[in-house]
């Protein structure tokens, strides 16, 4: 998609906007940001390659918003860099939007998977450009959309925030157990309660994998017959899927949760990661692989599954 010229000059001027840094190899991810940054009235700063990340970062007078490309970048050089760039961005509190091709999820996810993190899996410019607003929010700066003649992408932007306010808030809820005078674990997760009060924990019942690998098959089934998007939200699909992979004796990477959660990765690494913040999951690196990370249900969410398949069995009724 072409820009007017005076849109993308927008983001050399001095003092406009909050100050931002590139990190790409030179070609199209460098200029995706730059055309996105100038698109909110950012200030692009430099960008930097990423072997120059060791040397350069930090080398700024400001904290600037850090706007990450993995295109065309060395696994080996991002093993080193990643790191760094964690480092520097929890140091200083900066805000980080990471552009990234499906084939370095796990690598990225394995270090850059903190509060301040947003992970775009082959974003379209809409998509950049939401995220960025919300950096550029998060920052302390006021963005405006240049680009007055592309209301399309305005629209698509308004569309993208509000469905991470709506994920922000269905957490929330998710997590709001304690407001509630809920005390046993398996309560934490409950928003309210709606018809009838789940019966007391008593002993322990056994949860077969099968079974929820079962539940799984049938949500996937249900796709073949209602319009893709009517049954968006991943977030059941991920706990049903790290309950399963948990009673298999199995581990589960963040690309392979992605690939459960059944949805377009951009989101599901969006669901991730706040789920995460959420005290839902929990990631910890691969003793023996730097470049990946597993996720796992927090103790909360496992004992909230366990009641809640539990309270089915007593009733007679089935995981879905």
């Amino acid at each position: 998609m072409e820009y007017d010229s005076s849109v993308t000059r927008v983001g050399a001027q001095a003092g406009l906007g909050a100050p931002m840094l590139v990190i790409a190899e030179e070609g199209n991810g460098a200029e995706a940001w730059t055309t996105a940054a100038a698109l909110i009235g950012g200030r692009v700063l430099e960008r930097l390659g990423w072997e120059a990340v060791g040397a350069r970062l930090g080398s700024h007078a400001v904290r600037p918003i850090l706007l990450v490309d993995s295109w065309r970048a060395d696994e080996a050089v991002l093993a080193e860099a990643l790191p760094r760039i964690d480092t520097f961005a929890r140091a200083g509190g900066v805000p980080v939007v990471v552009a990234l091709q499906e084939s370095h999820i796990d690598i990225v996810a394995a270090t850059l998977m903190s509060p301040g993190v947003q992970l775009l899996c082959g974003p379209s410019m809409a998509e950049r450009v939401a995220a960025l607003a919300v950096a550029a929010e998060a920052w302390g700066a006021a963005p405006t959309l240049h680009d007055a003649a592309h209301e399309g992408e305005a629209e698509r932007l308004q569309r993208l925030n509000a469905e991470i306010a709506r994920i922000a808030e269905l957490l929330a809820r998710l997590t709001r157990g304690e407001a509630g005078g809920a005390s046993e674990a398996g309560d934490a997760l409950a928003d309210r309660r709606r018809g009838f009060a789940a019966e007391p924990a008593a002993a322990e019942v056994a949860i077969d994998a099968a079974e929820v690998r079962r539940a799984i098959r049938v949500r996937r089934l249900r796709e073949q017959f209602f319009a893709a998007g009517l049954f968006e939200d991943p977030a059941w699909d991920m706990l049903l899927d790290l309950f399963a992979a948990e009673l298999e004796g199995n581990r589960v990477s963040v690309s392979s949760l992605c690939i459960a959660a059944a949805v377009a990765p951009t989101t599901a690494l969006r669901w991730i990661g706040k789920m995460s913040e959420a005290g839902l999951l929990v990631r910890s690196p691969d003793p023996r692989d730097r470049r990946r990370a597993y996720m796992a249900l927090s103790d909360q969410s496992r004992g909230a599954l366990h009641g809640y398949v539990a309270a089915l069995k007593r009733q007679g009724l089935a995981l879905a």
